[in-house]
């Protein structure tokens, strides 16, 4: 077998790991259009590195999937080459569009979303700009949240407000618990 004969494998399996990506991108953005109306405080995030490469790349894959349409080639490799196509020129570019913060039923952070009832801690770490660190109660995983400096005095009325009305139950999460304490201060 040549490498010529290997190549269309190799851009199926490559665009059966593609479609796994956009799947589980795009169930991403239906559950971010589901809780956009429920936006309390939120920003959109800084582009992705190197996200103009992606473009570039979306579009050579573009290119390159309509000089399928002169020059033929098998399936496995014209169904790899668009599985990257959608990746590079629609879901980068989409996915950059879903507004990070807090929404009526919980936080999107970097990494994903964590409904308010799944939050077992916050931190704040200080640095260039403040990062909320939101630690799940059911597992071991922590997600990010840079904080725009306009939008961290909201952003922590929000939170403690949450608390307050038990949304974000922190008490009752792991650890040791003395009493006494206002979680609302934490934030």
């Amino acid at each position: 077998m040549t490498l010529v004969d290997l190549l269309p494998q190799v851009l199926f399996v490559l665009g059966l790991g593609f479609l796994v990506a956009n799947i589980r991108a795009a169930v991403d953005l239906a559950r971010w259009a589901r809780r956009k109306p429920g936006a309390l405080a939120v920003w959109l995030p800084p582009r992705p590195p190197f996200y103009a490469m992606s473009l570039a790349i979306g579009g050579a894959m573009g290119c390159l999937l309509l000089s399928a349409l002169f020059v033929p080639r098998p399936f496995p490799a014209v169904f790899g080459e668009l599985m990257m196509f959608i990746y590079y020129a629609a879901i980068v570019p989409a996915s950059a569009r879903i507004a990070r913060g807090l929404y009526a039923d919980g936080i999107w952070a970097d990494s994903g979303f964590m409904p308010y009832e799944q939050i077992g801690g916050l931190r704040w770490q200080e640095g260039e700009s403040p990062i909320l660190v939101i630690a799940s109660r059911l597992q071991t995983l922590a997600r990010r949240l840079p904080v725009p400096g306009p939008r961290l005095g909201e952003v922590r009325r929000l939170l403690r407000e949450k608390i307050a009305e038990h949304a974000i139950d922190i008490e009752s999460g792991p650890g040791l618990h003395l009493g006494g304490h206002d979680a609302r201060n934490d934030v």
